[in-house]
């Protein structure tokens, strides 16, 4: 059978046009397309290592003696059990509003309202006493801290937050003394954990550190 007479520039036309519309209908079910960023997924910067600790949810550590934070020293709960505002010094953790972190129970946190009545879980090892006892001048210290914010209680925040903290020396002087995805903070420490959602700084799950290691024993 002769085809000759089929095989005319409209017939050779048509059939490309529909192996190309075949063609993109392939690309697209199998995903083939310019991939998107997902407001859950967050955004971490490459070199955390450079940028300071960010202005979300609060970065706080114990006061019951002489905090970093601090320029005066908080004298510590007597006894044992919790406090008015929250803390078990003995047993090294905060359990309460954040209002009393800063053992000044006003409605703040150091001063600013937006945090102060979300739930916060803070806990410290005994190391941590000892640098707040000297003034972190009698390195090294196996010293850890961290918070767990909870603002999804009536008038919180609506934040969720969780930081790891732990001694590593004087890393300004020193950067390299931070693991790769951590940030240096309060001159001597190391964010190895800094992540969650805040919704008064950004949508989605927010990763602002992801230290490796990230667990204590490793420092220092």
């Amino acid at each position: 059978m002769d085809f000759r007479p089929f095989l005319n520039r409209w017939v050779i036309l048509g059939s490309l046009g529909f192996a190309a519309c075949l063609l993109f209908s392939a690309l697209i079910i199998i995903g083939w397309t310019s991939p998107r960023v997902s407001p859950d997924v967050g955004f971490a910067p490459a070199d955390l290592t450079m940028i300071p600790a960010p202005t979300h949810t609060p970065l706080v550590s114990p006061v019951p003696t002489n905090d970093p934070l601090l320029a005066t020293p908080t004298l510590a709960a007597a006894g044992g059990g919790f406090d008015d505002y929250g803390y078990n010094d003995q047993a090294g953790i905060f359990v309460g509003p954040a209002d009393g972190v800063d053992r000044n129970l006003d409605g703040t946190v150091w001063g600013d309202p937006t945090y102060a009545n979300d739930q916060l879980v803070m806990k410290w090892n005994a190391e941590w006493d000892r640098g707040n006892d000297e003034g972190w001048t009698n390195p090294p210290y196996n010293a850890w801290t961290n918070n767990e914010w909870n603002g999804m209680v009536p008038g919180g925040s609506g934040s969720v937050w969780h930081y790891n903290i732990v001694w590593v020396g004087d890393c300004v002087a020193n950067p390299a003394l931070v693991p790769p995805g951590g940030y240096c903070v309060w001159t001597q420490f190391a964010t190895i954990m800094d992540q969650g959602v805040d919704p008064s700084y950004g949508p989605g799950h927010l990763w602002f550190a992801h230290a490796n290691p990230t667990g204590y024993g490793a420092y220092p």
